[in-house]
């Protein structure tokens, strides 16, 4: 079905932010070591991933090193869970995972539009569920970016703090989640239209035809 120009950059939209969400979602980048440093503890951390070279916790008195990539949840990782996952990180996963399924919702809602005949009893509905969609995703992506931003590289995280930088996945957070927003509203602008074109249809004839009097002849 052939769709307007609103209705095919809010497609395009979702599909960029879509795109940009699983690969901050999926990658190990969110924050990384700048590499001005010689032999650094710490490389790099994504979301679910965490890179360290003989790093050593001086809280268990050096007896273990961590070297190499590893899930952040791995067992091995049990003695230091409380320095490496703390609240907002956890908070940052939580957010974006649920920033990351309604993403999802959001790509079989696109699909769905995309083939969904403009005079189908539930094209409004399906417009509306998918603009709001769009924007609580874009909501959750912005609050778990935000609290990345704020205390990713605090100094009482990753050692060498001063050495780290936010990576490339988490800039392609920051675009995922931002381009949520624009896309839902041009589903909304695309669902107003589409009631509008409804309630023109729906209405009689008879507002539109304009009874002209007949004049009266009368014989004297």
């Amino acid at each position: 079905m052939a769709k307007t120009k609103t209705g095919i950059c809010a497609v395009i939209l979702s599909v960029a932010s879509f795109f940009f969400i699983l690969t901050a979602f999926c990658s190990g980048y969110w924050l990384v070591n700048d590499g001005k440093i010689s032999n650094p503890k710490f490389l790099r951390i994504g979301l679910w991933e965490v890179c360290f070279d003989k790093f050593e916790d001086f809280r268990h008195h050096y007896d273990n090193q961590f070297t190499g990539c590893w899930w952040v949840f791995e067992e091995e990782y049990y003695i230091i869970h409380d320095f490496l996952l703390p609240g907002f990180f956890i908070a940052t996963q939580f957010f974006f995972t649920l920033c990351m399924t309604l993403v999802l919702v959001a790509v079989a809602l696109t699909w769905i539009y995309c083939f969904c005949s403009r005079d189908h009893d539930k094209y409004i509905i399906l417009l509306m569920s998918n603009a709001l969609n769009h924007w609580i995703a874009g909501l959750c992506g912005f609050i778990s970016v935000m609290i990345f931003g704020l205390n990713g590289d605090r100094r009482d995280w990753m050692p060498y703090w001063q050495h780290n930088d936010l990576g490339w996945s988490y800039a392609f957070a920051v675009v995922g989640s931002l381009l949520l927003w624009p896309a839902g509203a041009l589903y909304l602008a695309e669902g107003r239209r589409a009631r509008y074109r409804q309630m023109g249809h729906s209405r009689p004839a008879s507002e539109y035809s304009v009874d002209v009097p007949k004049s009266s002849h009368t014989d004297i």
